[in-house]
């Protein structure tokens, strides 16, 4: 099965694709990293966006999406523009999930990845993306928690 976690911040979504086979987890070379927004108020921007992740999606063969929910109000507030994108992913014709950052801390900690971050030949900014995608894999895999 492969998942796209993927990290919502400002007008941007930072993605990071991973596998997991025969009992290993893989991350496959992606030829994106990120996607950003510049104008979320245009249209024309929403359905580029749009097109854009659903070809990526498709183009890899993903299965699922995991999306690092964000607070709706208050301080740590997700952007207007980080909704419509999270709009634009829910509304595709995959599975979406939304997990909150406190279920992936007590997740990774329960359960932390076996292999170092620096190794896997992914960029810094793609960390929180990673982290999403292995835990939504682990609540496949072992049941949700």
């Amino acid at each position: 099965m492969k998942i796209c976690g993927v990290e919502l911040k400002g007008g941007e979504a930072i993605i990071c694709l991973l596998t997991y086979e025969g009992e290993t987890y893989n991350v496959p070379a992606c030829r994106k990293v990120s996607f950003s927004i510049s104008q979320s108020a245009s249209t024309d921007s929403i359905r580029e966006f749009d097109f854009a992740f659903k070809k990526l999606m498709s183009d890899y063969k993903v299965d699922e999406i995991a999306i690092i929910e964000r607070e709706q109000k208050g301080k740590f507030a997700g952007s207007a523009t980080s909704f419509k994108l999270e709009a634009v992913l829910q509304v595709m014709d995959m599975p979406v999930s939304l997990i909150s950052p406190l279920t992936i801390k007590e997740q990774l900690k329960r359960n932390p990845p076996q292999v170092d971050f620096e190794s896997l030949d992914l960029k810094r900014v793609q960390l929180n993306a990673f982290d999403v995608a292995y835990v939504q894999h682990n609540r496949l895999i072992f049941g949700k928690v």
